[in-house]
């Protein structure tokens, strides 16, 4: 019995880890993987670049965005920023 009391701290440890450090990351993940997914052409986004503009056009890896100059660039999927885009596209509160 008193091996087992030894291990039960780091065990503690371990597991309050993974449910504060892991797990939210992983959903993280998975939310923005979804969300890149579900972009279509017309969508504002915001990049991880801090740069805004509409999707012009979807690839498999990438996106075309047009931004307000008019100008079109292709950016990797991988470089929309979730949180800035979310918040864009969401009507402010009254």
């Amino acid at each position: 019995m008193g091996s087992y009391s030894q291990f039960l701290p780091l065990v503690l440890i371990v597991i309050v880890f993974y449910f504060f450090m892991i797990r939210p990351q992983v959903k993280k993940q998975k939310d923005q993987k979804n969300y890149v997914n579900d972009l279509k052409k017309g969508d504002k986004v915001i990049l991880t670049s801090g740069a805004h503009g509409k999707i012009a056009e979807v690839g498999d890896t990438s996106f075309l965005i047009e931004h307000e100059s008019g100008h079109k660039t292709r950016y990797e999927k991988s470089s929309v920023s979730l949180e800035a885009s979310k918040a864009l596209n969401t009507p402010p509160k009254a």
